[in-house]
This record gives structure tokens, C-alpha cells and sequence, in this order.
């Protein structure tokens, strides 16, 4: 897998009465890619793929793959905590026409140990082969920290296990990743606020999620930190960084789908157990939205 850079984990828009809005997502895409995203990737954390049905998360990824139009890569999200269940679901992953890779995270909940996780992942790794894996170590949603030298034994075990989103909020976790890691073999950060320190350590980009709300600024960061240009890489994160946090204020994606509201990019609808962010929140979003100049 050649892809570096910036990528978007796209929100899933909804109507009032909780249907994908589609109108929505294409224009999404198309502004996304407009505005220079390296690639996107549908159905995350962002995208509340927990809350989809097993036909809406297959439609939004076939949506999202049929308005990027082949002008960047999409990966869509695959995750579940029975290790039968999503090994069902890799059959469908299969069948989807013009995916570039499949992100799947840890088995939540269950706690596995590294072995349990070793097995996991490298039983959906051959179940949807020759399809690129990138890995998702985010232990905050899954209560299961994937280490390194796992991520090695794997990417050793299955030649298309190709990367991992690196989510685990530890700067040393990167750079054993990195250090170890076979030569190919993609980091990305998973965090928009270590996404600096994660490239300074041997990383090759970022998912992001204030990409968002600003993905030309996000991916131009990224770029000038994967070339060196730190002083302008400094410039964004300065510029931006309070942002980066305010999309965690409350429950991801609840703050990033308020702020693209105020933007007119979609509608402030989010699907039980996520709500929107209460009003003293919403108030300070949209205070730091209109400073950014993000709205007007």
C-alpha cells in the first residue's frame, strides 16, 4: 500500500429521522477531495459504524467510493468483537467494488490478551485477502492496547496487513513502531493533536477527524511535516490545536458534526446512544468555529 498522507475518517450525515443522508455525504466527498485529502475512510468511529445496520454501512461505503470517483483511495472500517461475526462480515468487505483497504480495530469489550488479538486479526486478515488490513489500535474505545511487537508478528504473519492507525496516545508506541516495523509498512497517527510528534518518530500520516471541518488545512500540515518543513507544520498546529481538542469536548463525532452544522454541511442529527453536545458545549464550539473563521 502506497498511501501516506492525510486521510478524513468521514462522518455519516443523517436525517431527523435517522436515514443516511446521502445528498449530504456526496458533497462531503467531493469537497473533501477538492480541498486536497490524500484518502478517506468511511464508516469509523467518526462515522458512528456502530450504529450501522449491516446494509447502511455497505451503501455509505459504496456511496462514498462511487463520489470520490476514483480521484483518491477509500478504506471503509470493519470491526467486531466476535471474532465469528466479523469474519462473516469479510465476505461482504469482498464484494465491494473499489475499496483500496479495510480498517478493523481491536475486538472491544472482550479485553483479549495479545495472543487473543494475534488470532483476531490475523483470522480477518486472510478472510478478506488480497484486500489491504490496516490495524486499529485505539485501547480508550476498546479497553485493549494492541503493542508493537504484536503489530510486528503480524505484519510478519500476513502480507497484507499493511499498516495500523496508532491511536494508543503513547509516543513511545510509535517509535517502536516505527523502529521495528518492516520497511512498506504504514503508521499513521490516529490522534490530530500527536499527529507532529508521530511523524517526527517515523510515521507516514494521519486519519484525522478535524479534517473534517478543515481537511486543506489538516493535509497541508501533514505534508509539511512529512517534508521537513516544520516551521509551517508548527504554524498549522499552533493555529489549530485547540480545535483538535474541542472535537473531544464531548463524544466523538458530537462537537465535529456541531461545527460542520454551523458550516451548512450537514445536519446536527447523531443516531442513540450518541446525542449532541449540550448547549454550554455548543456555545463554546461555535465561539471557537467563528474565531477560526470557520463561520461566519
Amino acid at each position: 500500500m502506497e498511501t501516506i498522507g492525510c486521510g478524513t475518517a468521514l462522518i455519516t450525515p443523517f436525517h431527523a429521522d435517522g436515514s443516511v443522508d446521502e445528498a449530504a455525504l456526496r458533497a462531503l466527498v467531493d469537497w473533501q477531495i477538492e480541498s486536497g485529502i490524500d484518502f478517506l475512510v468511511a464508516c469509523g468511529s467518526t462515522g458512528e459504524a456502530q450504529t450501522l445496520e449491516e446494509d447502511e454501512w455497505l451503501r455509505v461505503t459504496r456511496i462514498i467510493i462511487d463520489a470520490a470517483r476514483n480521484r483518491v483511495p477509500v478504506w471503509t472500517g470493519c470491526t467486531h468483537n466476535s471474532t465469528r461475526a466479523i469474519l462473516r462480515l469479510a465476505e461482504d468487505v469482498k464484494k465491494i467494488q473499489g475499496l483500496s483497504a479495510v480498517l478493523t480495530a481491536n475486538p472491544y469489550y472482550n479485553k483479549p490478551s495479545q495472543e487473543g488479538q494475534f488470532q483476531h486479526f490475523l483470522a480477518f486478515a486472510k478472510a478478506v485477502a488480497p484486500l489491504p488490513v490496516v490495524l486499529y489500535n485505539v485501547p480508550g474505545r476498546t479497553a485493549a492496547n494492541l503493542e508493537p511487537a504484536t503489530v510486528k508478528r503480524l505484519a510478519e504473519a500476513a502480507s497484507n496487513i499493511v499498516g495500523i492507525k496508532e491511536a494508543s496516545g503513547k509516543l513511545s508506541q510509535f517509535a517502536e513502531l516505527a523502529h521495528t516495523l518492516p520497511k512498506g509498512f504504514k503508521i499513521f497517527s490516529g490522534d490530530d493533536g500527536m499527529t507532529l510528534a508521530a511523524i517526527a518518530t517515523g510515521s507516514h500520516g494521519l486519519i484525522s477527524v478535524a479534517s473534517n471541518e478543515i481537511p486543506a488545512e489538516t493535509t497541508q500540515m501533514v505534508k509539511a511535516a512529512l517534508a521537513n518543513n516544520w516551521t509551517r507544520a508548527r504554524e498549522l498546529d499552533k493555529k489549530y490545536g485547540v480545535l483538535f481538542d474541542a472535537n473531544f469536548w464531548e463524544s466523538n463525532p458530537g462537537p465535529v458534526k456541531t461545527i460542520l452544522n454551523l458550516m451548512g454541511r450537514c445536519e446536527l442529527n447523531l443516531r442513540l446512544p450518541l446525542v449532541p453536545p449540550s448547549e454550554p458545549t455548543q456555545t463554546r464550539l461555535k465561539k471557537l468555529a467563528t474565531e477560526l473563521g470557520l463561520v461566519k
